[in-house]
């Protein structure tokens, strides 16, 4: 089990990736958790869907990354995994900005 660490956040950007395609294809409003959808109505439901299933593919390329790092040594493959993260939530609410 030397490469478990990358074959898990393969397996959860994988995961994530197939998430954000169906969010895409569908652009149904009532994939996103009950809970979440409650507190927030957006103008335009499709719009909205389909960039945050932009932000969504986005962010799972930061475990894809980690995991391609990670086999490489685990160390740098975790620090990958934070520095990407912030870099594309960060990129995700420049994308998100002018969706209401």
């Amino acid at each position: 089990m030397e490469h478990a660490y990358s074959i898990i956040m393969g397996i959860f950007a994988g995961a994530l990736l197939i998430y954000a395609g169906l969010m895409a294809l569908s652009k149904d409003y009532k994939m996103i958790p009950f809970r979440k959808r409650v507190s927030f109505t957006p103008k335009d439901p499709k719009r909205y869907m389909f960039q945050l299933s932009k932000v969504i593919a986005l962010v799972a390329l930061s475990p894809g990354l980690s995991a391609l790092v990670a086999l490489l040594n685990t160390i740098a493959g975790v620090v990958v995994l934070f520095v990407s993260m912030i870099l594309f939530i960060w990129l995700g609410t420049k994308i998100m900005r002018g969706v209401e």
